[in-house]
């Protein structure tokens, strides 16, 4: 053979070769993925990933459902609102009530307050003291609504403040395992390999990835909730003041549209 072909051979060689260390590198970065980390830790290790897992699918249900609950429950109070204010009679917003249905905290306490009001009509011919004995009985029907109203804003908050509480140190705790498996390898092989401490240390950092990643989140929608649940109450509070004045004198203080 000549010079100039067995040239050409070692070309074809090293371009074979080159490519094979293409599909190599290529192969080696695939196995380095996400999956391979979780895929190769112990039970201890995949079961933490599960945890991680439930508790961001639980953050993410929250959010969502809680979040369009809550743009949903303003909107139909804000409807409330102008209709109420807007009627000529206690007997329409009751018939409104009626049709309507209850949709929202404030026609809650509307209808339970007017409930209290027309019971203490049945008795309108007692006493003063009887009758001041009634005023008292509106004031806690409708204290007892603000507080039922108030426990279900609250519905699910306590799982979102648990979430954010304990998911970073659930990741902290799959850190700890991956460090302790990668001296584990190291004392086995008897060297610094990075083949022996690549995929502890990665398993390692993707739990604390997973730990703030699911934490994070909860946090703000915690956050983000307690600070609009007492927005809402303050002014369901105060609707409920102007709701009682106007039961028992006739007048209303103000508009809380």
């Amino acid at each position: 053979m000549s010079e100039y072909d067995s040239s050409t051979v070692n070309v074809d060689e090293v371009a074979l070769g080159s490519k094979d260390l293409v599909a190599l590198e290529s192969s080696q970065s695939t196995d380095m993925g996400f999956l391979h980390f979780v895929g190769q830790s112990d039970w201890v290790g995949q079961s933490l990933f599960v945890v991680l897992l439930i508790m961001s699918v639980i953050t993410w249900y929250l959010v969502i459902f809680k979040g369009l609950s809550q743009l949903r429950l303003k909107r139909n109070a804000r409807r409330f609102l102008d209709n109420f204010w807007n009627a000529t009679s206690l007997s329409q917003v009751e018939t409104e009530l009626a049709q309507n249905n209850v949709k929202d905290s404030f026609s809650a306490l509307a209808y339970q307050a007017l409930h209290a009001r027309a019971q203490q009509a049945e008795h309108a011919d007692k006493s003063l003291a009887e009758q001041a004995g009634n005023e008292t009985f509106i004031m806690r029907i409708m204290r007892k609504s603000i507080a039922e109203e108030t426990a279900k804003l609250e519905n699910g908050l306590t799982v979102l403040a648990s979430i954010a509480s304990t998911a970073p140190f659930v990741g902290l705790f799959g850190t700890v395992w991956g460090v302790y498996h990668a001296l584990v390898n190291i004392g086995l092989g008897g060297d610094v390999a990075l083949s022996n401490i690549a995929g502890p240390v990665g398993e390692a950092l993707i739990m604390t990835g997973l730990g703030l990643a699911v934490a994070i989140p909860a946090v703000i929608a915690y956050n983000a909730f307690i600070r609009s649940n007492r927005v809402y109450l303050a002014r369901l509070d105060a609707f409920a003041h102007d709701l009682y004045t106007f039961l028992t004198m006739g007048t209303k203080h103000g508009k809380n549209n």
